[in-house]
């Protein structure tokens, strides 16, 4: 039975006249272009352990199928605003699952698709904790609902955004959290 252990999370961009070849080259800007990647839902496994990139490419070799959660977004249309983001909810109790969301945009800020997506896990999360809470409210309000009730040990999240090649060129986002064994 294959269940991760660690995890690290990268982003990257890439710009280039072909679709694919920005997409290659966002992956490359994130280091990842060089593994077969398998993308999986979005469970953060029990006792998995965050860890830098640096420390996780190391583990890793050229062609090697990798298990990753993400997200991407693209774009030909000058001046768009595009964002890829990973956000992630882990348990208070790391013997439990977490979760991992993809969230891509066009037109989102930054800030605005890493709240949404950091937001996403963490509501996934709760539900499938019993916290009872009104999915309407502000990330802020249900952030405090999560606090008092005690079993959201860390949200965070990654996110990469561009703005699409004045010249009409592809322009390719991606944010990943890579799974380790």
């Amino acid at each position: 039975m294959y269940v991760p252990k660690q995890l690290f999370f990268t982003k990257g961009v890439g710009t280039h006249r072909e679709k694919l070849t920005s997409f290659e080259l966002a992956l490359r800007d994130a280091k990842i272009a060089c593994y077969n990647l398998v993308r999986v839902s979005s469970i953060f496994p029990p006792g998995c352990q965050e860890i830098p990139i640096e420390k996780g490419l190391p583990q890793l070799s050229p062609g090697q199928i990798v298990h990753v959660v993400m997200s991407e977004s693209a774009t030909a249309e000058p001046n768009r605003l595009i964002a890829a983001s990973v956000g992630v909810a882990i348990p208070r109790d790391r013997s439990l699952f977490g979760y991992l969301s993809e969230h891509h945009a066009y037109g989102q800020t930054a800030k605005a698709a890493a709240d949404y997506a950091e937001d996403l896990a963490a509501e996934m999360l709760a539900t499938v904790l019993g916290v009872e809470f009104n999915p309407d409210s502000s990330w802020d309000e249900k952030r405090e609902i999560w606090k008092i009730a005690d079993v959201i040990y860390k949200t965070k999240e990654v996110t990469q955004t561009a703005v699409g090649n004045k010249d009409g060129l592809w322009s390719t986002v991606v944010a990943a959290a890579v799974l380790l064994p």
